[in-house]
């Protein structure tokens, strides 16, 4: 019996991150149960609004579009739509030619689950760094990467990160959702 029912995509985002530094390959695939091939992959960017990957941004493989070499002209919101105009979840993703990024997932954290952050510059990723939750810092990691354990929505907000002597990450969201 087949299907009749919406068929729901998630996009996901290879490297699982949202900030990239400018140059960096990226792939960002719509995923679903049965078939890609009715979703489309499409964003909004300061010079672009709901454009398809063919339209000269990226190359087309399959249910997947690979970004050779992001730049910040990139930054925007990805998403999946279908042809029926169904649309997955969004994706904030930002392209810095700046020092430092923070890398942070880009879907949701369920509660009780682990979230990490990575403070990197383009050359390391082991640096000491400074991370700052909506403003407020946090603490200062050793290492570049901080976790916390066993999230709840109280941890939800706009995260960012700082290396001493390279600079300050781009601030980004991270969403937190309970369980089924």
């Amino acid at each position: 019996m087949k299907r009749t029912s919406l068929l729901l995509s998630s996009l996901t985002v290879s490297p699982s991150s949202s900030q990239f530094f400018s140059w960096t390959s990226v792939s960002l695939s719509c995923e679903e149960d049965d078939s890609s091939a009715g979703w489309t992959l499409r964003r909004n960017t300061t010079r672009e609004t709901r454009t398809q990957c063919r339209d000269g941004w990226g190359k087309r493989a399959g249910s997947s579009c690979n970004i050779s070499y992001m730049v910040p002209r990139d930054s925007g919101v990805y998403w999946c739509e279908s042809r029926e105009g169904a649309s997955s979840n969004s994706i904030n993703i930002t392209v810095t030619g700046g020092p430092v990024i923070l890398q942070s997932p880009v879907l949701p954290v369920m509660e009780g689950e682990d979230l990490t952050l990575h403070c990197k510059t383009k050359n390391s990723s082991d640096l000491p760094a400074d991370f700052y939750k909506d403003g407020s810092f946090i603490r200062t990691q050793p290492a570049g990467h901080m976790t916390i354990h066993h999230v709840s929505r109280s941890d939800e907000g706009l995260y960012k990160c700082n290396i001493s002597s390279f600079g300050e990450s781009s601030p980004s969201w991270v969403s937190v959702t309970g369980g089924i």
